[in-house]
């Protein structure tokens, strides 16, 4: 028996294909199903790995990025994140609250903040980042290496070609 949601996305994207506007089925189908991927992709993540450690995702991946860059500036983890200012703000409350990040003064810069990982959250990171890796490979086990570099490649080029107003 096929799954719901894969039944549901093809019939919606037949009966969309049969109005009388002028509309596109195929890029429906695309944007339905990068859109419910992620709904789904998110909602594991969060459910199996992040929240049962008090996290979001996107607190997490402002951690990750964190671990990879070192101190970095709300405006830029903002910027990176596909997040707001404020929203980055808060995330980093919750964070520095639990003792995961810092916030640092930018000595040359008074209106500028820098974040940055403590002790704890570079532990804390690292674990959970081996643990969603491995379900990330569960996952996309579905594709082959090529599929997966040809996939991610395809949605490199749809991020960077998005509509700018």
């Amino acid at each position: 028996m096929e799954q719901l949601d894969v039944w549901y996305e093809r019939y919606a994207r037949d009966h969309v294909a049969k109005l009388p506007a002028d509309v596109d089925a195929s890029v429906f189908g695309l944007a339905y199903n990068l859109l419910h991927l992620s709904y789904v992709l998110v909602a594991d993540l969060e459910s199996r790995i992040h929240r049962p450690k008090g996290w979001t995702l996107p607190g997490f991946r402002l951690m990750f990025k964190l671990w990879l860059l070192g101190p970095t500036r709300v405006s830029d983890l903002a910027e990176m994140s596909a997040m707001t200012r404020s929203a980055v703000s808060n995330a980093v409350n919750t964070l520095q609250r639990d003792g995961l990040v810092e916030r640092r003064g930018v000595p040359d810069d008074r209106r500028s903040v820098m974040v940055a990982l403590t002790d704890r959250g570079r532990q804390a990171v690292s674990v959970a980042f081996e643990e969603q890796n491995r379900r990330e490979r569960e996952w996309f086990a579905t594709l082959t290496e090529p599929e997966r570099e040809q996939l991610a490649e395809l949605v490199r080029r749809l991020i960077a070609a998005r509509p700018q107003d």
